[in-house]
């Protein structure tokens, strides 16, 4: 395997960004190339309720959920490297992707 790109996702910037320290140290300790982390857009949804459902129109919440995320390209890919990265522990929250793989 010649080349990896993960992309991670979570809805706190401080734990996706720990889980990226971690994936980052353990492939540079086996030998792989670390581009990255490169931050991409963060997605906000938002939604408005109503706050009573029989009268006050005029009345109503706004809610909103922002999502951040991340993509770490990892060159030179060892088998070592996807061993570690498996036995990685990452904080609770965090979503990885594999989005490709060449090699």
């Amino acid at each position: 395997m010649d080349k990896l790109r993960l992309k991670l996702k979570a809805y706190d910037h401080r734990i996706l960004d720990e889980a990226v320290k971690k994936i980052i140290e353990q492939a540079r300790l086996t030998g792989s190339v670390v581009k990255g982390p490169i931050p991409l857009p963060v997605r906000r949804r938002r939604w408005c309720v109503l706050r009573s459902p029989h009268k006050f129109d005029q009345s109503r919440e706004h809610f909103e959920i922002r999502e951040y995320a991340r993509i770490v390209e990892l060159h030179k890919v060892t088998p070592q490297t996807m061993e570690s990265l498996q036995n990685l522990v990452l904080p609770a929250g965090v979503d990885i992707n594999i989005i490709s793989e060449v090699g």
